[in-house]
């Protein structure tokens, strides 16, 4: 008689491990909640990270050949979207690559930087 088989959201490990698991899940999200809403990051250092951006991004605020423009972006959003590339959740490999190597610290900062420390030129 074989195995039963397996739901979808079910696995093999034992029901021991799983509180672990969700204990970590928790701690993350208390550490991320517990952080300002419109905690600014660091624009200096945003400005030393923005040259790897500013080789397909422009800095004129207006987007080429597919690549969109970043100035001016709310710095919620900037954040958001640079950590669902680093996730995989949005598409695009060269960003995927780029933002996977992001601390959070950084990706505050580049906000800070395109969002608001940079003006869109005309």
């Amino acid at each position: 008689m074989g195995e039963p088989a397996l739901g979808r959201h079910r696995t093999r490990r034992p029901h021991a491990l799983r509180p672990a698991g969700f204990a970590l899940t928790g701690a993350a999200a208390l550490l991320i909640a517990a952080a300002p809403a419109g905690a600014a990051g660091d624009r200096a250092l945003g400005e030393y990270l923005a040259s790897e951006c500013t080789g397909c991004h422009q800095l004129s605020g207006r987007g080429s050949d597919g690549i969109p423009p970043i100035i001016g972006w709310p710095e919620e959003q900037f954040v958001a979207a640079l950590d669902a590339y680093g996730r995989k959740q949005r598409g695009g490999t060269t960003m995927q690559t780029i933002a996977a190597r992001l601390s959070r610290d950084e990706m505050t900062a580049l906000a800070a930087y395109f969002g608001g420390a940079l003006a869109a030129k005309p």
